[in-house]
């Protein structure tokens, strides 16, 4: 059975905290697993990372380790996966880091509600996936000039089926991450 973190006040701070940077970490980490494809965005490891974030620690601590990633970023921490700092918030991938955030949250917030099997949590990671590439696509379009189409050919469908089975992934990691960082 999936079992969220506590959100109690027994629940410690500094325990919450842990889980927040060492989800942020993950993040950037992620970020050095990165094949270029010659489109404007990369293919990274970064979605398994920000869909665990959701799945393990919940909406509100999940979307609190993205926007520290994103914060790090903003303050020019080149963490991101061109390492090129706060000119990736302005760049092509910045509604694809901005969507982390919202993905994150996502995630959380469906599994928070009753995500007990492993094709739930695959769910609550697809919707964390249709958030971000929500908000990375139009932000593309906007940013490059792009027509719908090519903003989805350029920022979502060459990684669609790579980010479901990141989703996957996350889905069936989600429930022994939370037990290792329930024992710690």
């Amino acid at each position: 059975m999936l079992r969220t973190l506590p959100q109690t006040r027994d629940f410690s701070l500094t325990y919450r905290l842990a889980g927040v940077a060492f989800f942020t970490v993950l993040t950037a980490v992620a970020a050095r697993v990165t094949i270029e494809i010659g489109g404007p965005v990369p293919l990274t490891l970064q979605p398994l990372a920000v869909l665990l974030a959701g799945l393990v620690l919940g909406a509100r601590d999940g979307a609190l380790s993205q926007l520290a990633y994103v914060a790090l970023i903003a303050a020019g921490a080149p963490i991101d996966a061109r390492m090129i700092g706060t000119a990736a918030l302005f760049g092509p991938t910045g509604g694809f880091l901005l969507g982390f955030i919202a993905a994150a949250f996502v995630a959380g917030f469906v599994v928070e509600r009753g995500a007990n099997r492993i094709w739930q949590r695959w769910l609550a990671g697809v919707a964390g996936i249709v958030v971000m590439y929500l908000l990375g696509v139009i932000y593309l379009k906007f940013y490059a000039g792009l027509d719908w189409q090519a903003a989805w050919m350029a920022g979502a469908a060459p990684f669609l089926l790579l980010d479901l089975l990141k989703a996957l992934i996350a889905a069936a990691l989600a429930e022994s991450g939370r037990a290792l960082l329930q024992r710690l």
